[in-house]
Order: structure tokens, then sequence, then C-alpha cells
């Protein structure tokens, strides 16, 4: 599906969001202090609910529910855990319209794309690692010792899950789905600015008989919740995504701790058009890389590298299609460029598209702001900026697009390396020898040929360098929720 296709999609209206608590112990309840934090459709920029903002105690009460639950949720068999699990999938799939409504308003995803992409992926994710559940085994071994030598992979524990505002559904299952499979319990805090959807699973989880405990969801602000979730003894491993800067602090205290921690970081991808590319697939590809979840994807494609006899005619397209791509309403079935999903972020990618245009930038199409009520950025393309530009280096998350040429195939690699990120790249060619051979060079965790942004549960993502450490996603993932014991029965 290219940035400008999307699925029939029903007109669904916006939906009335009640005030929602936190999810602790299988029930409902409210903070300890009382307080709450208003909700924005970044569509509109009106408020459209509460929930409850956890303080510490709300934490610590998550944690030790986790705790109690643990040992039952372990010990119950895989294939059970798989069952509940399959009921998560089913459910979603029952409540689409439901989840669709709710993350559009919540983050100003259009519903045309929140069907197909966030419900549909996440609901993957619980049916796929239901799947898996039944084959976490471990293996015998051959020793020298005249022993029974055998190897037994075991749940790590209470899994803290911090997830981020711009996919929260998705982002949210790669995180609990594979831990639950694997006998882990789980404190979930998700985006303080996008927290519906994942309140709105609490719901799903206790209807699909996932045991009171088991999962806890924790409304509330990083520097107060994340922090205290961070930093509770309770916590057996942390799964983290988000920004680069805040990855490292969670680092730091997973560090101090000693709890294992994965990390899905930022990003800032390369996507490369050779000189033989197929120019529809070229465009179409580069047009979603920048635009898809209007540019706030960690593995967007901000940057382009065109091979110079092509960039003019490059440039010439992106001109007259990335105008034509329909930005709105979300829940207009027809919009595929929502608004930005907060002003703090809109501000800041109108601070890159004025950096550019002062360090003499071309703006090719864009630039401004459309006159609609929420946070809107019309999507830019911005040719001939220095390789050096905090533009092209920096991570935008934004609909912004950086056009580049280039004249060797060792001259696009070296620039699609050149920045301290690597969590995604691609290219476009129909030679299939170069795309083998540049794919093995690029310093990124997923490599799309002829495509972008190709996600299936059972191929494992996740970044090198600054774009963090750990897989999600595939078998891969189950590593970091799983910890192996060794046993060896003397038979001497």
């Amino acid at each position: 599906m290219t940035a400008t296709e999307h699925l029939a999609e029903p007109t669904l209206a916006r939906p009335a969001i009640a005030a929602r608590q936190l999810f602790i112990g299988g029930r409902w309840v409210e903070a300890v202090d009382g307080g709450r934090t208003e909700i924005v459709d970044p569509s509109t920029t009106e408020v459209i609910t509460t929930v409850a903002e956890a303080g510490a105690a709300d934490i610590d009460a998550a944690v030790q529910a986790a705790r109690a639950a643990a040992p039952a949720w372990a010990a119950l068999p895989a294939r059970e855990r798989a069952r509940i699990l399959n009921r998560v999938s089913l459910l979603m799939r029952e409540r689409a319209d439901e989840l669709v409504a709710t993350e559009s308003i919540d983050v100003g995803k259009p519903v045309s794309l929140c069907r197909p992409v966030d419900v549909t992926t996440a609901a993957n994710q619980y049916e796929y690692y239901a799947g898996l559940a039944q084959a976490i085994e471990g293996s015998t071994r051959s020793t020298d010792f005249p022993a029974l030598a055998y190897t037994l992979r075991e749940p790590v524990g209470v899994v803290a899950a911090i997830t981020p505002f711009n996919f929260p559904l998705i982002l949210s299952s790669t995180k609990l789905a594979p831990a639950l499979a694997a006998g882990n319990t789980v404190v979930h805090k998700p985006a303080d600015i996008a927290p519906l959807s994942a309140l709105l699973m609490g719901e799903i989880f206790a209807e699909a008989g996932v045991p009171d405990g088991v999962v806890n969801i924790v409304s509330g602000l990083g520097p107060v919740a994340g922090d205290a979730l961070l930093n509770h003894s309770g916590i057996d491993k942390i799964a983290f995504t988000g920004s680069t800067a805040v990855g490292r602090h969670a680092a730091a205290v997973a560090g101090e701790a000693l709890v294992p921690i994965t990390l899905e970081l930022g990003g800032n991808a390369a996507q490369i058009i050779f000189e033989d590319a197929d120019l529809d697939k070229a465009i179409g590809s580069a047009i979603k890389a920048f635009v898809f979840n209007t540019g706030q994807f960690c593995m967007a494609g901000p940057r382009l590298l065109v091979h110079s006899s092509l960039y003019e005619t490059v440039l010439g397209i992106l001109s007259q299609a990335v105008p034509g791509v329909p930005l709105g309403d979300p829940f207009d079935p027809e919009t595929v460029i929502g608004p930005m999903a907060a002003e703090q972020h809109r501000t800041k990618a109108e601070g890159f598209i004025a950096q550019a245009r002062a360090e003499g930038g071309r703006i090719v199409t864009g630039g401004g702001r459309p006159d609609l009520p929420g946070y809107f950025v019309e999507p830019t393309v911005i040719a001939d900026l220095p390789n050096d530009s905090r533009v092209v280096q920096d991570e935008v998350f934004g609909p912004l697009l950086t056009v580049q040429p280039f004249d060797t195939e060792e001259e696009a690699i070296a620039m699609a390396n050149s920045t301290a990120y690597g969590l995604a790249s691609g290219l476009v060619t129909e030679n299939v020898a170069r795309a083998h051979r540049v794919a093995a060079q690029l310093d990124a965790g997923i490599v799309w040929v002829n495509d972008w942004a190709m996600l299936d549960p059972t191929m494992p993502f996740g970044g090198v360098k600054s774009s963090g450490h750990g897989r999600e996603y595939g078998p891969e993932a189950l590593d970091a929720y799983t910890r192996t014991k060794s046993v060896l029965v003397s038979l001497a």
C-alpha cells in the first residue's frame, strides 16, 4: 500500500471518551492523590477527556499486583496462555471500530490507515506470540560429566513496558505480546499524551481472561510515573520505546540497578534511489516513507538520496505529487496525512523548516501551516542542504523530506550511514546484486528494498548506534523476556 492508497474505510464518528482510571490488579482505580490529565484531540485542539495521573504510590501498587500475579501466570500451561492471547487478538478484531476511533482521536491518525496498520498489526502480534508461547523450550546438552544436562527457559518476572505516543497500540503489543507469551507479568505506562487505546486494552485483557494483575496499565507523566516505574526495585526487566535522549536516561537507571533493558529509540533513515530505479516505485516509496503517520515514525525515511542523473527529475515529480496527498480531518476516510500529535511536535517540525530556509535549502513544496484548527504541518520537501546540516543529521519526527544527490554507490552508502542513528534504511533498484550488496553495508536493523515500512510479526527489528539495542518482533523478541537456566543431574 502506498502513501496515497488506502483501503475503503467506513465513516466513523468521533467517539465520546469517558474519563478513564488506572487499571491495577484487574480493577479500575483512581490515582491515590486524585490527579488527572487532560487529553487533547490534536486535529481540533479540544480536550476530549481526562485520565488518572499515576504517582509513585500508584506505580508501587501496580508493581506489587504484577509481582503477586507472576507465579501463577508463569506456572500456567503455555497452551492456556496461548488460548488467552488468541482471545485478546480476536476481541481486538471484534472491537476494531472502537479501537480505530480511539487511536485516531488520541493521536490524530487517519482512520484510513489506523485499521489496516495499527489495529491489525497489534492484533496480529498477539496472535503470533500465542503460537510461539508453546514453542519456548530448552534443550539437552552433551557434557564431559556423567550427567543429564539440559536447559530451561524461564520468564524473567515483572516487565516495565514504557511506550511512546506515535504508535500506541502497535508499540505496546510488541512488548506485551511476547512478554505475556513467555509467562511474565507487565506494568505498562503509555505516553502521557496518548494513553486512551492502552486503557481500552485493559477492558480487552479482562474480557479475554487475562488474570488479575498480569497486565497493569498506568497512565501518567514521564518524569513522575515513568521514573517511578524505572526506579522500582520490583521490576525485573525494562522494555522502552521512545526518544534517544530519554532512552539514555532509562539505560542509566537500568545499569545502576543491573536490570536488563531493551531500547528501541530514534531514527533518521535514508532511502537511496539508484539510477536504474523504477521511478513509480521510487516516488511511491519515498512519499510513504516521510508522510506515513505524519512523519512521526522512528523508522520514517526523512532523507532521500537520489542519483545525480535523476535528482531534478525526482524533485519535479515530488513537487507535483506531494501536495496531492490528502491532508486533513483524520476521521475523513480519504485523509492520509493527519496532524502532529501535539503542539510541541509541530513547533519542532516548523523549527527545522525555518533552519533549512536559513541554511539556503530549497523548499520544493510545502513549508507552511495549513488553514486548519489542529496541529497540522504541510508535508515539506527540501533540496540542496549540505550533509552536515542539522536538518539532515537530526531526527525531525515530522512530515519533512530532505533530498540530496549522489554520484556513486559508495558515496550513497557513506551518506546513508553518516548519522548517529541506525534503525532503518532502504534502497530502490532493479539490480538484484546491488540490492543485496548495498543492504549488507547499511548500518540499520532493518533494510527495505523497493518499498518502505514492510513490517511483519515474523521479522525482527531494532536499532544499532543511537537507535538502541535489542530486537522486537519475531522469535528473537522472546530472548528479551526469558532467561536460561542450566540443570546438570549426575548419573554417577
